[in-house]
């Protein structure tokens, strides 16, 4: 199919647009290292039974070594380390903000497909990304309404930003050498979140936090449902098809196409928040849907 790699990423970044709000607030309730431990478990739960399902077994155990170790590897640095920094992000300087500095991942990730794999872009796909990243810039660096509830920018906010969008760009180049030829993205999910987990818990035991995380959860299962939400659009549906994405397209094509929750979050906050945002707010979004449409004109 034509741009499958393309509606892949649009449609991730629709799904990560509501999960930055959802696992934002749940992170804000009972932090941002519980929350991200939790929806690690809910997710590879719920990726267990869509691989039963489908396939008959909960884990694509004759996937291969080499399969398995790329794959590992980019739940590790893609959904344990760089998600973690992410929901630093959001706690700090916010969902908005954060998405900011998430923007960076397309050029990291085409940087590191043109070093690893000899990945070209068209001089059209490069001005199309430039565009795009300059829309998102100007979306989300806009200045809020007096009345808005934006936390106040700081340092550790930015370098958490930063260290998270070159966590999603190393784990989406380590998935692409994984998922080379037609590995079902839900297979390689499961793998990825396997990883990810075990080694967020083990850090977690570690610093002796499970009795606190268990205990957190407990006290706030208002919470937990948004959690349990979460992690069924964001890191099961919105991985997947990030996957997917990446499987059928270029990788800085495809990271730029996932770099819009920005833009996707203006009706979420306008209709739900009864945010208002000034004319360069919308300015920022035309542009960078302008972008994203000389990405499929090429």
């Amino acid at each position: 199919m034509d741009y499958l790699g393309e509606i892949a990423a649009l449609l991730t970044s629709v799904l990560f647009s509501f999960t930055a709000v959802i696992f934002a607030q749940a992170s804000r309730a009972i932090g941002s290292q519980i929350t991200n431990r939790v929806r690690l478990v809910i997710a590879l739960i719920y990726l267990l039974i869509i691989n039963l399902i489908l396939f008959g077994q909960p884990l694509p155990i004759g996937a291969g070594i080499e399969r398995w170790v790329w794959l590992s590897l980019s739940g590790i640095i893609g959904l344990a380390l760089g998600d973690m920094f992410l929901f630093r992000t959001y706690e700090h300087i916010g969902p908005r903000l954060g998405m900011l500095l998430m923007s960076l991942a397309p050029v990291i990730g085409a940087l590191l497909a043109w070093l690893f794999f000899g990945e070209t872009l068209l001089p059209g796909q490069i001005a199309g990304i430039a565009i795009t990243l300059s829309g998102i810039a100007w979306v989300v660096g806009t200045r809020p309404a007096e009345n808005s509830n934006q936390p106040r920018v700081d340092g550790r906010g930015l370098l958490f930003g930063v260290l998270a969008a070159t966590g999603q760009a190393v784990g989406l180049v380590l998935s692409k050498q994984g998922m080379t030829g037609d590995f079902s993205p839900f297979a390689a999910n499961a793998i990825r979140m396997l990883a990810a987990m075990m080694v967020f818990w083990l850090m977690t035991f570690a610093q002796r936090q499970g009795q606190e995380t268990i205990a957190a959860v407990r006290r706030d299962r208002s919470a937990l449902k948004l959690i349990a939400i979460g992690a069924f659009i964001g890191p099961v549906l919105g991985v997947s098809a990030s996957l997917l994405a990446v499987q059928h397209a270029e990788i800085g094509v495809a990271s730029t196409l996932m770099a819009l929750p920005p833009v996707f979050l203006l009706p979420i906050s306008y209709f739900v928040f009864k945010e208002r945002f000034g004319w360069q707010t919308v300015a920022g979004t035309l542009v960078a849907m302008s972008g994203v449409a000389l990405l499929f004109l090429v």
